[in-house]
């Protein structure tokens, strides 16, 4: 049975405590601030983040290199068989099809997981193949699993402000400005590559009700009407943990009998394009394998 290490990014959310606990590996991501270089997690942290943005300093979001990358992994093959990597989504960044073009020189020992998860969702996956890897799964064993689960997921995020939608070139200055003025909120979807347009809201109540109908209509559609044991709703934010807990009693009152697990901050790559205040919500399908 092949000895089979996981590696992942801070896109995933775990920390790099976390990741020792689980017994995994974390690339911390890079963001370039007023010209200055750091990684997410290890000289950045989530309220330093957040305090940039609210700074209004130029931020700009990178990928581990290639020689991070490839250093990590030829670590990891001095005491594993084979590696598991689990980028972001590669419709949301080049990290992941940078790492698949690198691990053809490695001759099939790393398997690069393109499954289109981000954040939660991410975090999900990386469990499962801790699962996987435990279970005697070979590393493209665990690879093609979580390849063909990767739509079996959803995440909805409602943002407080239009601001950095704007500033990312997501919507055009008139439609922030009229979305300003009617106070709309809108509701942004990922499933599967990209962050979308989903819905708009007047409130926040409205927007929150929107994301709790939209999960409920793809776990009866898309997910095959599968039961409450059978789906993972977790909750994220960006710097509203507060809300979110409160979000948490509201999601758990709508799905009664359904696992609801993490209350966690959503990666600092989805957060650049949203800013702080957003509510999230994640039906992630609960790999059975």
């Amino acid at each position: 049975m092949s000895k089979v290490a996981i590696v992942t990014d801070s896109n995933s959310g775990i920390t790099q405590e976390l990741a020792e606990a689980m017994g995994i590996s974390v690339l911390p991501m890079p963001f370039t601030i007023d010209g200055k270089e750091y990684f997410e997690g290890i000289n950045l942290t989530q309220e330093e983040f957040y305090e940039y943005l609210k700074q209004d300093a130029d931020i700009a979001t990178s990928q581990p290199s290639p020689e991070s990358v490839m250093n990590l992994w030829k670590e990891l093959l001095k005491e594993y068989d084979e590696v598991v990597h689990i980028p972001m989504s590669s419709g949301l960044s080049g990290s992941c099809q940078t790492a698949i073009a690198l691990a053809d020189d490695f001759d099939g020992k790393v398997q690069v997981v393109n499954n289109h998860r981000i954040s939660i969702t991410q975090r999900r996956s990386v469990e499962d193949a801790v699962r996987l890897a435990k279970a005697g799964k070979s590393a493209r064993e665990i690879r093609e699993i979580l390849e063909e689960t990767k739509l079996e997921s959803s995440i909805y995020i409602t943002v407080a402000t239009l601001k950095y939608l704007k500033k990312g070139g997501r919507i055009t200055p008139a439609v922030a400005a009229i979305g300003t003025m009617l106070r709309l909120k809108p509701v942004l979807t990922i499933q599967g590559e990209r962050l979308d347009s989903f819905s708009k809201a007047r409130t926040m109540r409205q927007a929150r009700q929107t994301m709790l109908d939209a999960v409920r209509n793809d776990i009866e559609t898309r997910f095959g009407g599968v039961d409450a044991h059978e789906v993972y709703l977790d909750i994220a934010h960006t710097n509203n943990y507060e809300e979110a807990l409160d979000f948490k009693k509201e999601v758990e009152e709508a799905f009664p009998g359904y696992q609801v697990g993490f209350v966690d901050s959503l990666s600092l790559s989805v957060s650049c394009h949203i800013g702080d205040g957003s509510l999230a919500i994640a039906a992630t399908r609960i790999l059975n394998r």
